[in-house]
């Protein structure tokens, strides 16, 4: 029976629409004023600034609302006076109308009439100024007060406010839309066009990574303009990096619960406009300037040879869950664009934030799909990382790698061109699926950063996996034609603890966060070397900078494509918090300052040298998986594993745990070819992981695999600023490889063709 599911209280069916009374004594807003509306054209979505009949200079505006009975677009001026523009034309579901006059720099918003009746999922409150999901700037920011909502938040009967209309204007409370000139045709000459197996990922947030530095003028710092500082992209050129991954710049909202304790979504994973760069990153202005400031940081890290990567969120909203705010889309059409629960009041929530977009259909399938291309043709940008996309590929419960998400991305021509980063996981039944998204597609590879945690903190598990991991992850990802570089290696991002806390810290420490410590993982596979938290302790402090130095050396001398986190490079702590979304402070802001002790710095030194390394070395960075053979007569295999006595690795010693392993991989019989057909050749390397408390004896592999060993890399001593010469070791040596450290050599064979 309709209104009897979760919820409804005691009401056996669904009563006439009630409307929340206006607040006594208010006096009545003016009636807005009107404005001349022209049919214009339903193409294309959003608001346009052009030339329309006789030249008259003027926007059109269209908007999809299929259901709605009445659209009007509301324009506002700078003293909050509204006028509204009804759009009287309907073509294919599209309200549409040119407004002759209207200009760049108009502030403008929708009200969408239609039936209140929630029990169907019907929405429709023309009360609630709503932000238009294709706007290109927005001004202003939410203020989530009881106006915001469609629905009487405030009602005394909380399980059914929901279904009681709140007829008080939100329009004083919400964003506006800002009509923007698109005279800015972006020329695509140079991007960087990284290859995939050539990519180093920097994760930052735009505004933690130039709020503190000192070389950025104090007005830019937390800005696009600040991240396009030359003193912002020399770090990141002097580190090697050849791609930055932006936490969500997209038009964002704070959630009430968080304002309510004087905080905010500092991460930004609460979109609630997919075609504007947040406002709130801006240093010359939300009036449109917002949309030039962002390309003009784009074409300065294209000329220092970065890509831009945006980690987008089109999984969900911010108008949250059945007793959310009204802001967009629930008020244009909650039944399309939000999966709707099995009581239509509700919602499917995959996301654990309270909705889920309804992305099997057309319209919400067409809004995501038209704000990526927006983004690469006219932003400038290189690639996405979507956020838990699983939930994007649900068709109607199960995830289905056939969905029409995925289709529809592999098919256009200007989205597959680009690098596409899945999270494969969603909250939901069957959401996680690493290594399961279809060729086009890298991923997250939360398997690599669960192996390389718990191998360095001393929870070893069969040697297998950690080869795998080690190696390109080819159990998960060797099929459909898909590449080492299908897999995104990380030890550390966003969300969890820092490289340094990592570390230092054996449990979570999110009191700031005001959730009592029921937010972030308890699941953080860390190690505090004895101490928790800091610690004066000489040899604790070695300890951790040890183990800092094995956790970055493992993740960049492996096959795939590493990404870094900000601020790891130099020993940036949280103090302990693991999930720091709310902490728009010092807790989360990069501190330039660790770079003034020689021991961060040093830290840095050695992340630059191993991309160096990297990018120097073919077989460091392979485009092809390995096979354990030879790829001709004569040769070697492409990887090898040995034990700590020089030999290789039996099956059984394959499958057991242990504490030591060297993989060796062979330059002369590197898994792919160059662009004429040759072979890649390049020198030959012998890395030796151990994780053991005590050091270990190992003995360098003869011949044929090497006749002398040049040692490149010891975790085991802190860097010097001119270590002496270290001469080869003949093969055959038992050297040691002091307790928990990496060690890297370059094998010579003496007599072997070259590169061999």
């Amino acid at each position: 029976m309709p209104g009897g599911g979760a919820g409804t209280g005691t009401l056996a069916a669904p009563p006439p629409p009630r409307t929340a009374p206006a607040p006594g004594g208010r006096r009545p807003r003016p009636e807005p004023r009107q404005a001349a509306v022209w049919p214009g054209s339903p193409q294309p979505l959003g608001a346009r600034f052009h030339a329309g009949p006789d030249g008259v200079a003027g926007t059109n505006f269209a908007l999809w609302a299929g259901g709605a009975e009445s659209v009007e677009v509301c324009l506002f001026a700078p003293d909050g006076t509204e006028t509204r523009a009804p759009l009287s034309e309907l073509t294919h579901e599209v309200w549409h109308g040119f407004v002759p006059g209207v200009l760049p720099g108009q502030r403008y918003g929708y009200r969408v009439g239609g039936r209140w009746d929630p029990w169907t999922g019907a929405r429709w409150n023309p009360a609630k100024l709503l932000l238009d999901p294709y706007a290109r700037a927005v001004d202003g920011d939410f203020v989530l007060v009881p106006q915001t909502y469609g629905h009487a938040r405030d009602w005394p009967e909380a399980a059914v406010a929901d279904t009681v209309r709140d007829d008080r204007d939100s329009a004083p409370f919400v964003p506006k839309g800002v009509v923007v000139d698109d005279d800015d045709d972006w020329v695509d000459d140079h991007r960087p066009k990284t290859p995939w197996a050539d990519t180093v990922i920097y994760e930052l947030h735009v505004r933690g990574f130039t709020r503190r530095h000192p070389g950025i003028p104090p007005e830019l710092r937390g800005t696009y303009a600040g991240l396009a500082h030359p003193a912002a992209v020399a770090h990141l050129t002097g580190l090697g990096v050849t791609a930055v991954e932006l936490l969500p710049v997209h038009q964002f909202a704070h959630e009430d619960h968080l304002e309510r304790r004087g905080l905010g979504n500092y991460w930004g994973y609460n979109s609630i406009g997919y075609f504007a760069p947040h406002a709130g990153y801006s240093a010359s202005g939300s009036g449109g300037q917002q949309v030039g400031e962002f390309k003009r940081m784009v074409r300065a890290l294209h000329a220092a040879g970065i890509e831009v990567i945006l980690d987008v969120v089109y999984n969900h909203t911010a108008e949250g869950g059945q007793g959310g705010p009204t802001l967009s889309l629930r008020g244009i059409d909650n039944r399309t664009y939000y999966r709707l629960g099995d009581d239509p009041r509700g919602y499917a929530d995959y996301t654990g934030c309270g909705n889920t977009l309804a992305v099997t259909q057309p319209h919400v399938l067409r809004l995501i799909t038209d704000s990526l291309r927006y983004w690469v043709t006219e932003m400038g940008v290189d690639g996405f990382r979507f956020d838990l996309a699983a939930a994007l590929a649900r068709s109607m419960h199960d995830v289905d790698m056939l969905s029409p998400f995925l289709a529809v991305i592999a098919q256009d021509p200007v989205l597959r061109r680009v690098k596409l980063i899945a999270e494969p996981w969603d909250v939901g039944s069957g959401g996680y699926q690493v290594g399961a998204f279809p060729p086009l597609w890298t991923e997250w590879n939360d398997r690599f950063r669960d192996t390389v945690r718990d191998f360095w903190r001393g929870a070893t598990s069969d040697v297998r996996d950690l080869g795998y991991r080690l190696s390109g992850s080819s159990d998960l990802y060797d099929w459909g034609g898909r590449r080492p570089y299908a897999s995104v290696n990380f030890v550390t991002a966003h969300d969890g603890f820092t490289l340094r806390d990592l570390v230092s810290h054996q449990r979570k420490h999110n009191e700031a966060n005001g959730e009592d410590g029921r937010d972030g993982t308890d699941d953080n596979r860390s190690w505090n070397c004895g101490v928790e938290g800091p610690s004066d302790d000489p040899a604790v402090a070695a300890l951790r900078r040890r183990q800092l130095r094995n956790l970055l050396s493992t993740l960049l001398l492996s096959t795939g494509v590493p990404m870094l986190v900000a601020g790891d490079e130099m020993g940036r702590t949280q103090g302990g918090n693991n999930n720091a979304y709310c902490q728009d402070n010092e807790t989360s802001w990069v501190d330039w300052s660790l770079l003034d002790e020689p021991g961060w710095a040093a830290l840095r030194d050695l992340t630059a040298r191993l991309i160096a390394l990297r990018r120097a070395h073919p077989v460091l960075r392979s485009g092809g998986f390995f096979s354990g053979l030879a790829s001709a007569p004569e040769g070697l295999r492409d990887v090898a594993w040995f034990g700590a006595q020089g030999r290789e690795l039996t099956d059984e010693e394959w499958f057991a745990r242990s504490a030591t392993l060297g993989m060796y991989l062979s330059g002369a019989d590197i898994p792919h070819r160059d662009a004429r057909g040759e072979p890649v050749l390049d020198d030959s390397f012998l890395l030796i992981v151990h994780a053991h408390h005590r050091p270990v004896s190992f003995t360098l592999p003869g011949m044929p695999w090497g006749s002398s060993y040049e040692l490149l890399l010891d975790t085991g001593v802190e860097p010097q600023s001119a270590p002496p010469p270290v001469p080869p070791a003949p093969a055959g040596t038992a050297v040691r490889v002091a307790a928990r450290s990496v060690r890297l050599y370059r094998a010579v064979r003496e007599g072997a063709a070259a590169g061999r």
